[in-house]
């Protein structure tokens, strides 16, 4: 019997290839708990009469930081599960806020994707994955690269 909600293989991964995930909205409560579980106390995401009376951008802001989170989580969930190795690096820009009631999902293009050198049977690859807001607006636009499994021993050069 298939089993789910597996990753993506190397294979699974040219450059072009495209995809999006499922959405989450974003809730007052999860603004809330992601503030408190990192101690984030920008008085942007804890103090809404300053938000109402003195900041320029007025409602329930969500931190460009859970959006980032939970765009990785909504990856992981459709396309790392046993196949994801390694989290290299990234460059990540803010677009747009993000607000609580906001509905997000990302949208990802493969726009590198090669054979490891040093580790057989694993591929680099590196999508530009954007997050998008019911509306359109894009949240925020990433670059991750990653070290993900080949179905067999692939070595770069073969």
């Amino acid at each position: 019997m298939q089993t789910v909600g597996l990753g993506l293989y190397f294979e699974d991964l040219p450059v072009g290839k495209t995809f999006k995930t499922l959405a989450r909205t974003i809730q007052d409560a999860d603004i809330c708990a992601f503030c408190n579980v990192i101690h984030m106390t920008e008085v942007l995401f804890t103090d809404m009469e300053f938000v109402k009376n003195e900041s320029d951008i007025k409602g329930r802001l969500a931190p460009g930081a859970l959006s980032y989170c939970f765009a990785e989580g909504l990856l992981a969930q459709a396309t790392m599960q046993k196949t994801g190795y390694a989290f290299l690096n990234m460059e990540l820009n803010i677009e747009n806020p993000a607000f609580a009631g906001d509905t997000i999902h990302v949208e990802c293009e493969i726009i590198e994707s090669r054979l490891s050198n040093s580790r057989p049977g694993r591929g680099l690859v590196r999508s530009r994955n954007k997050v998008i807001k019911q509306d359109g607006k894009v949240v925020l636009t990433y670059t991750p690269l990653r070290m993900v499994k080949c179905r067999s021993e692939l070595k770069a050069g073969e």
